[in-house]
């Protein structure tokens, strides 16, 4: 694959975390009047209808052959992936659960290597290490947070954030094989959206689905899901699918690093939070395990 091809797929996977890291100020608004699952379904309803419009042509694929990647893509990258994320918030700290769900990248090379036979290096692994202290002192520091939420439930936040990295590689490795496909992306993300909504349904009932349908009048409201359904669900998961077609499930993944380095970046621009010296070395040593992660694949 040519060096500008893969010039555009670092810069779409560049966008897309720069986006997925400060949606926590639109989620953190809505969170006042809104349940995690109801943000959940309404960005992806808006996501769904926003490309619709802008592809508003029938996707034909080749039955169920085609039509069984969809499925997984729709159940693991849509559906389960945050719905894990979102349950495991309710067990433990939001730090811990970003430092565990960072850890995908590790679990989209194994199973890369294991399904599309990919050969990893040993920088691969260190970046990994180096990368992942970066993330913790960046969110442990950065929140001012210690260890709190890792004994009793939390241990059970843990176990469900990791599946939520698992389960983030099989959306990625699946994304990789949709691609070979050679589908229009946005046709291929919207009907991933489809098919995450279908599976979604039939959970809400016991996530506490009960919208306070007159909040969602007010103009924030609505500005912010907005935000999050065309920014971080359309606009992103269009971005992400193209820079996996472009880089490969493994490499792209490895921006997944950056996410909680640029979360404390945009806090301390947009809500003022100082930026403490563990915090920069954290910022510095996850950039650091990206670069070396990238020289092993």
């Amino acid at each position: 694959m040519g060096a500008p091809t893969q010039a555009r797929g670092h810069v779409y996977a560049l966008v897309t975390v720069l986006v997925w890291a400060v949606t926590f100020v639109s989620t953190k608004v809505l969170l006042v009047h809104l349940a995690p699952i109801e943000i959940l379904f309404f960005r992806f309803v808006i996501g769904f209808a926003a490309l619709a419009a802008l592809r508003p042509r029938r996707l034909r694929v080749e039955g169920l052959a085609q039509e069984k990647w969809f499925m997984l893509a729709g159940a693991t990258g849509v559906t389960l992936y945050y719905l894990l994320e979102n349950i495991a918030l309710t067990f433990t700290t939001a730090s811990i659960v970003g430092v565990v769900v960072a850890a995908a990248p590790l679990f989209t090379g194994i199973l890369s290597a294991v399904v599309l036979k990919e050969r990893l290096h040993a920088p691969f692994f260190l970046g990994f290490v180096l990368a992942m202290a970066g993330v913790c002192l960046v969110s442990f520091a950065g929140s001012g947070v210690g260890a709190e939420g890792m004994g009793g439930t939390g241990l059970v936040g843990m176990a469900l954030a990791l599946a939520a990295a698992a389960t983030w590689a099989v959306y990625s490795v699946v994304t990789k094989k949709v691609a070979a496909f050679g589908f229009d992306s946005i046709l291929v993300t919207r009907r991933t959206f489809a098919w995450g909504l279908l599976f979604m349904v039939p959970t809400l009932p016991f996530l506490g689905f009960s919208p306070d349908w007159a909040s969602l009048g007010a103009l924030e409201m609505w500005g912010n899901l907005v935000f999050l359904g065309l920014g971080a669900s359309a606009l992103c998961f269009v971005t992400w699918n193209l820079a996996v077609r472009a880089l490969g499930p493994v490499r792209t993944s490895l921006y997944i690093y950056l996410v909680p380095a640029l979360t404390v970046l945009a806090s301390a621009a947009v809500l003022g939070d100082p930026l403490t010296p563990p915090v920069i070395l954290g910022v510095v040593l996850t950039i650091g395990g990206l670069l070396l992660s990238e020289r092993g694949k």
